[in-house]
């Protein structure tokens, strides 16, 4: 276990990674909401960084703008002032283009509602990220697809369609299609939310998995036990890293 893994165990959280130079680094983020004419503060000026291979958890209560945060640096929403880079690439000014590109290669996202299309298949589920306008997947991509729902624990279950898995199958699937396009950054949104916790357990033990492996992984979560898997615990609340 690294020091980072053993402070947290201890209750510690540790808000500032070892000297390194950061995959991902947000500077003093703010963002709001207008909401039946009144401005709401969600994010008052967050900083986190990133380090290549970490997992992070952000954590903190309901409203604390922990997921507003998650999608700032996952780039779906835009911040209203601050900078983000990624790997030196300052994202604040990045064109819609180069945003794109990023969501289509090196970010992957996954939510706490796997967001599956209930027509497709497993493995055309997770073959998504691969389909533009009428251009059929190719051989490579589709075996690309066979591999990831292997990674997952779903190899025999990918022609199969949504309806007919279990909640935990649907969140691996969500992953696999998350992982299909060799993402660098894994940002996961409440990824065990809505499910009971043996499935949760099983959904993370992957997640951690996955980070053995290299992927940097950003998580939002309430549960601090699994908050606990991660590298470093950081905590928010009221639009505020505390």
């Amino acid at each position: 276990m690294n020091t980072a893994t053993t402070a947290v165990s201890a209750g510690n959280v540790l808000a500032t990674p070892p000297l390194a130079t950061p995959l991902l680094d947000a500077v003093n983020v703010t963002k709001s909401f207008t909401q039946d004419g009144t401005p709401t503060q969600a994010l008052k000026g967050v900083s986190l960084s990133v380090l290549p291979g970490e997992f992070v958890s952000i954590v903190g209560r309901s409203g604390s703008g922990k997921s507003t945060f998650l999608s700032v640096l996952s780039t779906l929403l835009r911040p209203d002032s601050g900078q983000l880079t990624y790997n030196g690439f300052d994202l604040t000014t990045a064109s819609e283009a180069d945003i794109d590109g990023l969501r289509h290669g090196d970010f992957a996202v996954i939510f706490q509602f796997h967001y599956l299309l209930p027509y497709l298949t497993a493995l055309e589920n997770t073959l998504l990220p691969f389909m533009r306008g009428l251009r059929p997947v190719s051989g490579e991509q589709r075996r690309r697809g066979l591999e990831c729902l292997e990674r997952v624990g779903l190899a025999d279950k990918g022609h199969r369609l949504p309806g007919q898995l279990s909640g935990g199958e649907q969140q691996r699937v969500a992953i696999a299609r998350a992982l299909v396009k060799d993402a660098r950054i894994l940002f996961a949104d409440e990824p065990t939310g809505s499910l009971d916790s043996a499935t949760g357990a099983t959904v993370m033990e992957l997640l951690d998995q996955i980070h053995k492996d290299g992927l940097s992984v950003v998580m939002v979560t309430h549960n601090e036990q699994y908050a606990s898997l991660s590298d470093r615990v950081v905590r928010m609340a009221d639009g505020l890293m505390v």
